[in-house]
Order: structure tokens, then C-alpha cells, then sequence
């Protein structure tokens, strides 16, 4: 399907298609009429529509002969459709998406008009009524190829989470559902709402992503938007990703070419401070049967915030309902009524996985923000399930890891090109349909190539360590690694430790995972999949003030929503919390006590967290005041180390943080 963009001018697209000497056959150009100027045919019509399908769908010879267009007038077309790169079905490909548009092709005149209209007419085939489209999103599927375990795997379904749930994900299961939903309705666009690649497992990660953007390919993902774990390793590895080549370091470690993403990346908020421009193109127009679509791909706003600092570095991230609501004219002006957001923000909600119960966050104030003219918002990042209506629009998210596919249905009148009526469910992507053949050889190849390394056992645990909170927020998993980094960094004169619940990715379960290790022993790829990130430690020097100041931080307004984001913290610490006081004032200094002694508030202390901590990451502010630094090793190491060195190893009790 065809994107809209400027078209070539006409003047050199005459050089390209014939000499330039030669002269446009336009001789009605002049004519007052604009009906007369496009051969009888009205902007807005039906016949218009047709004429446009027909311009934009018919190949060269059925414009040649078919249509019996000057030959001149069916290759420059052809040319105009092609884009820049002169290739059909490549990323630059254009749609006219106006009788004007198709005008200002060279050797397009009025003659060319009524014999569109005539073949159209004709024909039968490029009728314009409402337009069945269907779209298959999903977000965050952070390159899950192989099943998610434990609580990554699973959606629950019932009020018992315990026993009312299905076994989800993978890529095979995944790619299956989607091609059973596209079967359905040969009208299909999949899309995507960003963190495609970055935290990814083991199997991904070790070949920079590139298993999962051939994952991605073969699944047929037409448009993503950029999220913030998409500038894990940066801008111009990003751009890699779209554009292919080997690693400028590691080179292609397969030991063949890497192409790139087939689907277009869009960042209409991503913008480069030294040029000005976005990163990716903010909006793309798919055409089907007609029906004229249009995307525009945002992030969040605050994706320097919880991604590495120097993923970001040189680039400014926009307020993203103000960017999209810019974005709606100009599409507008292109003949696209019906309008989709992909962004990567999310929101929560406290139903099951398909409706629209207890909704709060960020999405949903921007969403109050945006146009009325937005039809549907695809969207992602706090990985949530939900599929609301509000004020009109779709508002959706597909939990993450490959788990739901949200199958969005539009009637869509091809003519004046709005939606008439639409609806939308998630779609457990289960585990009892047949794999997806391609999907299979994919993993088959990396699995063979990382299985060295990611089958290695590096320790064993006596029960499961789930990355899942108690009521006060405390994981169990998210302690173990607290412990791990304290541990890891005593000689640096460290005496506590406390890690952020999003550096927590799986769980690690007591079964034998899918490499068939026995049962309790905890692999490398299974330790990795924990920590993909590999954030180096760090030591620093705070005061009890400042420590205080940074448990307080925890919990934050924006726009009258409360965020909380509660540190896991390492056996020396305890403290207790009181969700009725105001933000700001929660954590009860009295109870807060590092080895057993109360914090002092001018006393200096020395903790250790990850460097994404360390600069402030996930608001924690106050941590960048830190002195005294002291580098250490990867979170990764710590945590190998840890199982290494007390195995086996049994899940901490959840007692450390005590709500009131």
C-alpha cells in the first residue's frame, strides 16, 4: 500500500520519464472551469474517487492500455507513484490524494481525466463506497521471540488471577494469530506503538536487535512509532534499524547482511537539535481500496527521563497532543479524514484485558488534549490492556511481549474519507494455534548461534523469584537484586543499595525453562532477560536529607494523577510509607533505618544504584546531587555473582517496606 508525501516536481519527473525537451501535451491548462480542467470529473465526487483509485492502483500497461492514457501520461504516473527512489514498493512510494495532486503530472491533462473516468466506470473495479479496513496493533513487544515466562507470559482473563488466565506469547504464537486476523479481511494494516526492540532477551540483545526487526518484517508490521527503549543504544543505531547495515563495531554477527525494517518508524515528536528536523517522518498515508489512512507516530515526552542519558543526546522530544493536533491540518489538506495516533505513552487500568475499567495516567489527559478529528489511538509503554471509546475515539493498548493483538475494525466511506462506524477487542494471542513456520527458522538460527552463552547455568534458586510487588510494593526479585549490588560494591564503601522496579523485566521461575535445564537452575539467558539493560553500578555519597528526598520521590503528580514508582531497596534498609499523606510526605523518617540505626538527616551515607539511577532516571532527581562516585560492574555481573555465590537461592521474604 502507497504513502503520501510531496510528490516529485514536475518538472523533474519529465526528465525522468522522457527528454526534457519534450513538451506537455496539457493543452487545456488554462481552462477556467475547474471541472472542465479535470476532464468533467469534481474534486469530492465519487467519479473523483475513482479516478484516483484508478490513478494510484492501476499498473503501467492497464494505464497504457487499458486505459488508453498517452504512454507519456501512464509512465509518469507510474513515476509520480514510485517516489524519489523510482522503485515501487519501497518506503517513498506516494498516493494522490487529489484530483490536483494527479494534474500537476507531467502529460496528466483533461484528456487523461475522462479516460480515467471512462476505464473506471468501465471497469467496475475502482467503485468507491465504505471501505472495510482493519488494523492489528500491538506495543512493547521488547523482542520477546520465545514464549515470556512466568507473569510476562499470561493474560489474565477472570477476577482469579491465581487460576483464570492463558498462556501468551511468542513470536510463532504471535505471528499465527496475526495472519488468522489479516485472513479475515484482505484490507489489513498491522501497526505499532513503539518498544519493538531494547530490553530485550538475551537471544535479541546479542545481535543488536536485529532478530527482532526480522521478526517484525516477516510478520508484515506496516507502521511503528518510535518508544523509548528504541534509543536504548541511541539515535544512529535506531536509524540503523530502519535503514539496515552491519554494526559499526561488531559488524553482522550472523554472518549475513541486515536490511533493515521493512515497516516505516514515524517520530513526529522526536526532533534533532542541530537540524532541526525529526528523526523519522512525523506522519505516513496508507491508501487501501480508497480508503485514505493516516498515521502519525509520537513518543513520550519525557523519554530522556527512563532511557539511558546518551540514548537521547543531541534531540528534543515535543509535547506530544500538541505535536499531533499541528499534524491533523496538514493531513487534512491532503485529503485524509480519517486519522490514527501510534504513541508510545500509556495509562492504567484496573479491568480485564479487553475493557475499559478504572483509567488513569498520562494517555488519557493527552487524549483529552487531541483533535476531534483523531479517530483512533494505538497505545503503549506502561503496558497496559485496554480498549475504550472516549468521546469517539479508540483509545487501545495491547498489554506487551507479543500477548494481545488488538484487531481494530473501521468503515471507512472511501469518498469523503470518514469513519462511519467502528469498534475494536484484544486478541489473546494463545499458545494452541500452529507456529508460524517463518517465525520457527528464525529463532531456530539465533537460538543456535546465542545457545552457548544463554544456556550456561550460573546458579540455582529454591523457588520462584517474580518480579510481581506486595501490597507495599516490595518485590521479591527486585529486593534479591538490591541485595546483589550491595553485595557487588562493599569495597566501595557502600552500605545499601535500591533498584528501580523498571530494571526488573521477568521473572525468574523455578521450572526448567524451554532449554531444558533441571529444574531450580537459573540460566544466563534467564539472568539476562532479568537485566537486559547493561547498566554499569555505581557508588555515591548522600546525606540522610537527600536520601529521604529521594524515597519521597517515589511518588509524583502530573496533571491531578498521582505516578508511583517504588524503589526495591537491599536487606540493610526498612522504612514505612502512608498512601493517605500528601505526595511529598509519605515516608515516616523515624521508621527509616539503614543497618538498623535510624537515617540521620546530615549524615552522610554511601549507596549504590544503577548508572540510569545515578542521573536521575525514572524523576529520581535528587541522586544526580550525589558525590563521590565510584564506578563498579555491570548490574548483570552482580547479580551472576550473587547466585554464584550463595546458591541456592531462595526468594527474600517481602518485609522490608512496610505500608501503613
Amino acid at each position: 500500500m502507497a504513502k503520501l508525501g510531496l510528490l516529485v516536481s514536475p518538472l523533474l519527473l519529465s526528465c525522468f520519464v522522457v527528454a526534457c525537451s519534450s513538451t506537455p501535451d496539457a493543452v487545456d491548462e488554462s481552462a477556467d472551469e475547474l471541472g472542465a480542467k479535470f476532464g468533467g470529473v469534481g474534486e469530492g465526487t465519487d467519479e473523483a474517487c475513482a479516478v484516483l483509485r484508478a490513478a494510484n492502483e492501476a499498473s503501467v500497461d492497464e494505464l497504457d492500455e487499458g486505459a488508453a492514457l498517452d504512454s507519456r501520461a501512464a509512465k509518469a504516473i507510474a513515476a509520480a507513484r514510485a517516489g524519489e527512489d523510482g522503485r515501487a514498493g519501497t518506503l517513498d512510494d506516494q498516493i494522490f490524494a487529489t484530483l490536483a495532486e494527479l494534474d500537476a503530472v507531467p502529460y496528466v491533462a483533461n484528456t487523461a481525466f475522462r479516460k480515467l473516468r471512462r476505464h473506471a466506470a468501465a471497469t467496475g473495479s475502482y467503485g468507491c463506497g465504505v471501505v472495510d479496513v482493519q488494523l492489528l496493533a500491538f506495543n512493547d513487544f521488547h523482542g520477546n521471540l520465545k514464549p515470556p515466562s512466568g507473569s510476562s507470559g499470561k493474560i489474565v482473563t477472570g477476577p482469579n488471577a491465581s487460576v483464570d488466565f492463558k498462556e501468551a506469547g511468542g513470536a510463532e504464537y504471535f505471528a499465527s494469530h496475526i495472519q488468522k486476523l489479516r485472513a479475515e479481511n484482505p484490507n489489513t494494516l498491522v501497526v505499532a506503538a513503539g518498544d519493538i526492540i531494547g530490553a530485550t532477551p538475551l537471544m535479541s540483545a546479542l545481535f543488536h536487535d536485529e532478530p527482532s526487526i526480522e521478526s517484525m518484517n516477516a510478520v508484515g508490521l506496516d507502521v511503528a512509532t518510535v518508544g523509548n527503549h528504541e534509543f536504548d543504544e541511541g539515535p544512529e543505531e535506531l536509524l540503523r534499524m530502519q535503514h539496515g547495515g552491519c554494526h559499526p563495531v561488531d559488524g553482522c554477527q550472523d554472518g549475513d547482511g541486515f536490511e533493515g525494517a521493512r515497516f516505516r518508524y514515524l517520530s513526529a515528536n522526536v526532533v534533532s537539535e542541530r537540524t532541526g528536523k525529526t528523526l523519522f517522518p512525523s506522519t505516513t498515508v496508507r491508501n487501501v481500496r480508497g480508503a485514505k489512512v493516516g498515521f502519525i507516530g509520537v513518543t513520550l515526552e519525557g523519554t530522556a527521563l527512563v532511557t539511558s542519558p546518551t540514548g537521547t543526546v543531541g534531540l528534543s522530544i515535543k509535547d506530544e497532543a500538541e505535536t499531533i493536533n499541528a499534524l491533523v491540518p496538514e493531513l487534512q489538506k491532503r485529503g485524509v479524514e480519517t486519522i490514527v495516533v501510534l504513541i508510545h505513552e500509556g495509562g492504567a487500568t484496573t479491568g480485564l484485558y479487553s475493557e475499559c475499567v478504572g483509567v488513569s495516567g498520562a494517555l488519557f489527559e493527552i487524549v483529552n488534549r487531541l483533535d476531534a478529528a483523531i479517530d483512533v489511538v494505538v497505545a503503549g509503554h506502561t503496558n497496559a490492556a485496554h480498549v475504550c471509546n472516549l468521546g469517539g475515539k479508540l483509545v487501545t493498548s495491547a498489554a506487551a511481549f507479543g500477548r494481545l493483538v488488538t484487531d481494530i475494525d473501521l468503515q471507512i466511506d472511501a469518498r469523503t474519507g470518514h469513519v462511519v462506524a467502528g469498534g475494536a477487542k484484544n486478541v489473546i494471542a494463545t499458545r494452541d494455534v500452529p507456529k508460524d513456520a517463518v517465525q520457527t527458522a528464525i529463532i531456530a538460527k539465533y537460538d543456535a548461534l546465542s545457545a552457548p552463552l544463554a544456556n550456561k547455568v550460573v546458579g540455582t534458586v529454591t523457588g520462584d523469584l517474580l518480579k510481581s510487588a506486595t501490597t507495599a510494593v516490595e518485590s521479591p526479585l527486585g529486593d534479591l537484586i538490591a541485595d546483589a549490588q550491595l553485595e557487588a560494591t562493599r569495597q566501595n564503601g557502600a552500605v545499601a543499595a535500591f533498584m528501580n522496579p523498571g530494571g526488573v523485566r521477568a521473572d525468574i521461575t523455578f521450572a526448567p525453562s524451554p532449554a531444558g535445564e533441571a529444574p531450580g537452575a537459573v540460566t544466563y539467558g534467564e539472568a539476562f532477560t532479568v537485566q537486559p539493560f547493561g547498566n554499569t553500578l555505581t557508588t555515591l555519597s548522600v546525606t540522610g536529607e537527600q536520601l529521604k528526598t529521594m524515597l519521597e520521590q517515589q511518588w509524583s503528580m502530573s496533571g491531578g494523577v498521582e505516578k508511583v514508582n517504588l524503589l526495591q531497596v537491599s536487606s540493610t534498609v526498612s522504612y514505612s510509607w502512608d498512601s493517605t499523606k500528601p505526595v511529598g510526605s509519605r515516608v515516616d523518617g523515624s521508621t527509616f533505618k539503614i543497618a538498623g540505626r535510624v537515617v540521620e538527616p546530615a549524615a552522610t551515607y554511601r549507596i549504590t544504584v544503577n548508572a540510569f539511577l545515578a542521573d536521575g532516571g525514572d524523576g529520581f532527581a535528587i541522586l544526580k546531587s550525589g558525590i563521590d562516585r565510584v564506578g563498579g560492574g555491570l548490574d548483570l555481573d552482580a547479580l551472576i555473582g550473587y547466585f554464584a555465590a550463595h546458591a541456592p537461592v531462595s526468594p527474600p521474604a517481602a518485609n522490608r517496606v512496610t505500608k501503613l
